[in-house]
């Protein structure tokens, strides 16, 4: 008998880009093999083979569709999903029957098919299926499927992971990511680590008030102790629901990494933390491409000059080139209206890189420069400035929550506690 893990509660009605809300969770380290029937199937399951969220995943593609599945593992063992495309119904079940006398244990099925029938996703059920998407698909439902076989229902939420970077040096951009995390965590109520990757200049300890002994350079040079209980001890409190990984912003090693440096660590913090803030430095190797790449979703900070456009544009491009199944990038225009400073408008701006910024954030150096020399952040040195409400709403758009709601008080609300206070 094949084994199978999950089975879904109704078919897929058409293939479609996910909604901003949707979060896919990435799949882990598993082989998967689809055998297609058309061209076109086996289009979108190579395009899902190249989405970030299967990128740990070995896709291998064969046309053939059943018959050829049946073939192979005559003599072969199976791997740990199988993708089918079926046309007919009858074929479909006769094959999946056939399927079963040469499929391993635990091996689980994913059928492609063009009937809209419930009697046939019933059988399919019956048969272990775990799961039946109607042709014709996209990257995406592929992607979706896939994952989804790996997130049950009753398992902690995989984290989101939030990228922010500068376009260019200067601009701002630990600072907007650091204040950005403090909104998520306070504003929309949600449990939060900000992870400081610059570990030679990182300013998330100053920002925080922390000196930690510990941070993310002793889990990324020591990537074999790296599990839940390590990444924990490394953790910093900055509020109830904040956490800081701190980088050692030392310069006694080089801290030179190899592209899956980081892998470890953030796979970790994915199963452990609802939502993390990569707080990435400026500047570009293959840790900081795949830091990107593989983030959730990704926040640009830039300045309104033409060196700002021009990399902003190029991130951009590069982000959506490689992930087609995700929304585009964010940006936000930081230092706005520095004083006899030529600038780019945000019209402009916007016009170049044909999306709006999300708030474009004034240049008060005043406050900016108290909070950065205490140790706070903006909403600790000024409750009602306006620079608070937008980085409220940058943590609402990478999210994709609301703000928890307050409870309102009344005009008797100080009667009423001077009367429990008696």
């Amino acid at each position: 008998m094949i084994s199978y893990a999950r089975q879904t509660s109704e078919a897929q009605p058409e293939a479609s880009l996910p909604p901003i809300e949707e979060h896919i969770a990435p799949a882990p380290r598993v082989s998967v093999q689809a055998f297609c029937e058309s061209v076109e199937t086996a289009a979108a399951v190579q395009s899902a083979g190249e989405d970030r969220r299967l990128g740990k995943a070995h896709l291998k593609i064969q046309m053939g569709g059943m018959a050829a599945a049946i073939e192979a593992y005559r003599s072969a063992p199976t791997p740990n999903v199988i993708v089918l495309e079926s046309d007919g119904r009858n074929d479909l079940l006769n094959g999946l029957d056939q399927l079963a006398t040469v499929c391993d244990a635990g091996t689980r099925v994913v059928v492609i098919g063009r009937i809209n029938d419930v009697m046939l996703y019933r059988e399919l059920v019956r048969r272990g299926v775990s799961d039946y998407v109607l042709a014709p698909v996209g990257a995406i439902d592929v992607v979706r499927s896939i994952c989804n076989l790996f997130s049950a229902p009753e398992a902690k939420a995989v984290g989101r992971i939030i990228a922010v970077v500068g376009a260019k040096g200067g601009v701002g951009a630990s600072t907007i990511s650091h204040n950005v995390a403090w909104a998520i965590a306070r504003d929309l109520a949600m449990d939060a680590v900000v992870a400081d990757l610059d570990l030679a200049f990182g300013t998330a300890g100053l920002d925080y008030n922390q000196d930690p002994p510990q941070g993310i350079a002793d889990a990324v040079f020591s990537p074999d102790r790296v599990d839940t209980a390590f990444i924990d001890r490394l953790l910093s409190k900055c509020t109830d629901h904040l956490s800081l990984l701190a980088a050692p912003a030392t310069l006694d090693r080089v801290y030179d990494f190899g592209t899956d440096a980081f892998d470890a660590v953030f796979d970790t913090l994915r199963a452990t933390m609802p939502c993390i803030v990569l707080d990435i430095p400026h500047q570009w190797s293959g840790w900081t491409k795949r830091a990107l790449i593989g983030a959730d979703d990704i926040l640009i900070v830039a300045a309104p000059d033409l060196a700002n456009l021009r990399n902003t544009k190029n991130l951009f491009d590069l982000l959506k080139a490689s992930r087609p199944n995700d929304r585009p990038p964010l940006y936000c225009l930081n230092q706005v209206g520095i004083p006899k400073r030529p600038e780019i408008a945000a019209a402009e701006f916007a016009k170049a890189i044909e999306s709006q910024p999300v708030v474009s954030i004034p240049f008060e150096p005043q406050i900016f420069g108290s909070a950065a020399n205490n140790g706070q952040m903006i909403a600790e040195i000024s409750a009602n400035h306006r620079s608070i409400e937008m980085f409220l709403q940058i943590a609402q758009r990478l999210t994709g929550r609301s703000e928890t709601k307050k409870q309102k008080s009344s005009l008797l609300s100080p009667l009423i506690e001077k009367l429990r206070g008696k």
